[in-house]
């Protein structure tokens, strides 16, 4: 019967993509940014839409940095929120935080988080551009830590680290325990330069680079992308010089997606990324995926309805792929501080599988709602 080979061909390829993975991580060289001061001077660009109970705690904790004020800014850009949310930016003005409002003239009145960091970037004075989304926090390390890295490394672009929060009961720990394995791959393939990952809510590049490359001209039609697409087309020049910054005091934080419906959404965005991957080995390693996780439920249900054996087959092929996977998570969740959240990794297998296969599919295929908008 073909199907248990071909399951056990997919599970043996994803098993040395996770095992290069994990070799790629442990490469990597943790960075500790001195007490002197970055020459660079950063331009910290929030893009903001309806964060009224979130952009107070971000910019409080963006102005508690201990970099001295006058080597940065914080620009807000307010995306046509229809809450409070520029209210309160505006009450930061003593700060010195700047607000801008994204005119409704601005792609047609329909906005978009690229259309408003696009607006914040023009407006920066900064030469490193550092982006954060506006429900995150952060320590007070770091900028100081993302400019010495930037400074040192001479990088172009800059992926950096992102943890979610804690609570949300059984789901916010199903999706800390996915957005760590997200993580630890985004470090590991920037790190070996294997493929290009990041998370836009902890990244920096050079505004020159930036421009260089036409901001977000291109994809600028694609509702999601704004960091990884972005990264692709720095990647594309030439002489591009992409870092992972691997340091704990350059984590950020960002609370997992409250509910099931809005976890699923926020699945779905991302993976709607994928298609516009000009990078073919990131394409084939996310398909592997898809179609190995595929594997599993069509081995069940072939167990039940034809041979029982081949559940067997699904239970040795589930037990491997946790084994695997749980020894590349090790590491890094004690770089994060969560290997306690490891504790339900085997149990949240199930849905882990089941939930891929939907966002994989609807990714692709469907729309999903995004800060009001409903967007394909």
């Amino acid at each position: 019967m073909l199907l248990p080979v071909a399951a056990i061909g997919l599970w043996g390829l994803y098993a040395l993509v996770i095992l290069r993975y994990l070799l790629a991580w442990h490469r990597l060289r943790p960075f500790r940014a001195s007490e002197r001061v970055p020459a660079t001077r950063v331009s910290v660009v929030i893009a903001a839409r309806d964060e009224a109970a979130t952009i107070g705690r971000c910019l409080g904790a963006v102005l508690a940095q201990d970099l001295p004020r006058d080597r940065y800014e914080v620009i807000v850009v307010d995306d046509h929120s229809t809450d409070g949310t520029a209210g309160i930016v505006a009450g930061y003005a003593a700060a010195g935080v700047r607000l801008l409002r994204l005119a409704e003239a601005d792609a047609g009145g329909r906005g978009g988080k690229k259309a408003a960091l696009t607006a914040g970037i023009a407006a920066a004075t900064g030469e490193l551009v550092v982006t954060t989304d506006a429900d995150c926090r952060m320590g007070p390390a770091w900028l100081r830590t993302v400019a010495a890295f930037q400074q040192q490394e001479g990088a172009d672009f800059i992926a950096a680290p992102v943890r979610f929060e804690g609570g949300g009961g059984p789901l916010g720990a199903f999706q800390r325990l996915d957005f760590l394995a997200l993580q630890g791959i985004t470090a590991a393939a920037v790190g070996d330069g294997y493929h290009g990952m990041c998370n836009g809510a902890n990244l920096a590049f050079r505004k020159a680079v930036f421009d260089a490359v036409g901001g977000y001209r291109g994809i600028d039609g694609i509702a999601s992308g704004d960091d990884m697409l972005l990264m692709q087309k720095v990647a594309r020049r030439p002489d591009a010089r992409i870092r992972y910054c691997l340091s704990a005091d350059a984590i950020v934080e960002t609370p997992p997606a409250a509910g099931l419906r809005a976890f699923l959404q926020q699945r779905i965005r991302w993976a709607s990324k994928a298609r516009h991957y000009e990078e073919r080995r990131m394409f084939r390693v996310l398909l592997l995926v898809w179609l190995a996780n595929l594997s599993l439920p069509l081995l069940a249900m072939a167990g039940l309805l034809l041979d029982p054996q081949l559940l067997h087959t699904a239970g040795w092929l589930l037990l491997g792929k946790t084994a695997v996977e749980m020894a590349f998570l090790w590491p890094v969740a004690g770089f994060f501080g969560m290997r306690r959240s490891l504790a339900g990794f085997a149990l949240a297998q199930p849905f882990h599988i089941l939930y891929t296969l939907a966002a994989g599919l609807l990714g692709q295929a469907g729309t999903y709602a995004w800060k009001g908008r409903r967007v394909r």
